[in-house]
């Protein structure tokens, strides 16, 4: 993990402590995230007028192709009138399946223009794949053990203790600790304030004063959960 958190990065573009930061909170794959804001993006370099009316119309049409209602839906994100963010407000709650973490992320845009403009202040989006909670990230951390044999009940349990206490001491939450053969995964939100590696490295240390059992190296990631043969293959690599 790099020397580095993601509130300093967005100081060090902004040159500045962002005021206003909103999370996404839905867990929504990166590559649709990649789509969407690359699609996003094309049809801002071509403003038009949107027909708010005439596009919600369409957009609550049943027999209107899937790709299309995605174009619409882009297209009333791009608008900054309260009516095209209460479209895309009202399609979210009974979206069509396909196109609803789409519907999602248009959402969020329409709200942080609409709220930009009326507040006469830059708002900072921060998406993942992982989503957040509030005004905190989620990540998904893999705990290495050192000797590459399974956590004995007294190991297992010591790290439940020990992440669950600095979790909590620097305001983050860990949601789900699962231990499966020589590694245990964790998902966890934590602030965006929070100097992710150090809390990691220094709940490894504690746990580490009763016997090293823990490898130095972890994985953490914000981008997905990793799949058990992701997760072995790492480790094998890293044995190697």
């Amino acid at each position: 993990m790099e020397d580095e958190n993601i509130y300093e990065k967005i100081e060090d573009v902004l040159g500045h402590s962002p005021e206003n930061i909103s999370i996404l909170e839905e867990q929504i794959d990166i590559d649709l995230q990649v789509e969407y804001f690359e699609f996003a993006r094309e049809l801002k370099k071509n403003p038009a007028n949107a027909d708010i009316p005439g596009l919600s119309k369409k957009l609550f049409d049943c027999g209107f192709p899937a790709e299309e209602k995605k174009r619409l839906l882009a297209r009333l994100a791009a608008s900054e009138e309260v009516a095209a963010y209460r479209a895309i407000e009202r399609y979210l709650g009974n979206p069509d399946a396909e196109l609803r973490d789409w519907a999602v992320l248009a959402f969020q845009e329409s709200r942080m223009l609409i709220q930009s403009r009326l507040l006469d202040e830059d708002q900072v989006f921060i998406s993942t794949g992982l989503g957040g909670k509030g005004s905190g990230l989620r990540y998904f951390v893999v705990l290495i053990s050192s000797s590459g044999k399974q956590f004995s009940g007294f190991q297992q349990k010591l790290v439940r203790t020990e992440f669950e206490y600095h979790l909590k001491n620097c305001g983050a939450e860990a949601e789900e600790i699962c231990f499966m053969d020589d590694f245990c995964s964790l998902l966890a939100v934590l602030p965006i304030r929070a100097p992710v590696r150090d809390v990691l490295r220094e709940a490894v240390a504690e746990c580490n004063q009763y016997g090293g059992f823990l490898s130095e190296k972890f994985i953490v990631t914000n981008v997905k959960k990793l799949s058990y043969e992701e997760i072995k293959d790492f480790i094998s690599k890293k044995d190697k």
